[in-house]
């Protein structure tokens, strides 16, 4: 079989073949990402999680276990604190561990973002090796153009040198942000973000949609993709939207941009639960395994 891969060589022999099985496992062997994000308790509160257009379902944390539990994915993010609380019912979920986290109440009005880490790559080792789980990844976000950028990236680049020298996968969120920032979905800042991730070493970069007069552009995307080299890009997936329509965007986005997968957190677990594990079926079958939007329409219909 064809690697759709290269193992970096900060990754020690004798981690290699944990490497290797953690990123076939993540990409269901097709180099392609989807990342099911269920880190917003902590980025946006509880309004992800509950008010109007928003399922019941959702008011309960362990709505994210469910799905991630039952649908297709190939990995679900979240903080180990949640992983402690719920891992241990869903011991088949594979895990991405976020290693910074920040709530939305500081605007960047009132200061730069700081999204300094929680955990220490030793701290996941451990943790993984105490519960048992499946953690195949971890995350971490850096605010480039923030004043306290020189810190995120110093702990980012650790991050990863750190994981890869355990075999875990990385995946560096990567959002212009702070006073200095003038357009966060500029395309052209948005792939000098994704080149920066490739400088950390990442083996996945997670970066927001670049908008051109206002809209998503696959084409403006491009940019990012090959900006970033062999560190992989994928989109997240950003608020609720019309099914067909975020469908449509995330072919574009694999097929015209050159994406390899996607972040999906709102469009997914906002809904009801049947209906988000459709949902959640059609993205990985659109992402994963190739299908057409069509074939990906037809799922989520059931």
């Amino acid at each position: 079989m064809n690697k759709s891969y290269i193992v970096p060589v900060d990754v020690p022999d004798d981690k290699k073949q944990e490497y290797e099985r953690n990123f076939e496992d993540a990409t269901q062997g097709s180099g392609r990402l989807m990342l099911f994000a269920g880190d917003q308790k902590v980025e946006h509160l509880n309004n992800d999680f509950y008010g109007e257009n928003i399922s019941e379902d959702d008011a309960d944390p362990e709505h994210l276990f469910r799905i991630a539990d039952k649908a297709n994915v190939g990995v679900f993010a979240s903080q180990l604190g949640l992983i402690a609380r719920y891992g241990g019912d869903y011991r088949d979920i594979p895990y991405l561990i976020k290693l910074n986290s920040k709530t939305n109440l500081v605007k960047t009005e009132q200061s730069d973002p700081l999204n300094g880490e929680w955990y220490k790559i030793k701290d996941i080792v451990e943790f993984k090796k105490a519960s048992g789980l499946k953690i195949l990844a971890v995350g971490y976000t850096v605010y480039i153009g923030s004043e306290f950028e020189a810190q995120m990236l110093r702990e980012a680049a650790k991050a990863v040198l750190e994981a890869h020298c355990h075999g875990l996968l990385t995946v560096l969120w990567m959002y212009p942000r702070g006073a200095s920032v003038k357009n966060e979905k500029d395309p052209h800042l948005i792939a000098g973000a994704a080149g920066v991730a490739a400088c950390l070493g990442s083996d996945f970069t997670k970066i927001n949609f670049p908008k051109v007069n206002g809209k998503g552009s696959a084409k403006a995307l491009k940019e990012a993709v090959v900006a970033a080299g062999r560190t992989k890009v994928i989109c997240a997936g950003g608020s609720s939207t019309e099914v067909s329509a975020f469908l449509q965007t995330l072919h574009d986005q694999i097929h015209i941009a050159g994406a390899n997968g996607n972040a999906t957190g709102r469009n997914i677990h906002q809904k009801p639960f049947d209906e988000a594990i459709r949902f959640c079926n059609a993205i990985h079958a659109l992402t994963v395994e190739g299908k057409s939007v069509d074939d990906a329409t037809k799922i989520y219909n059931g």
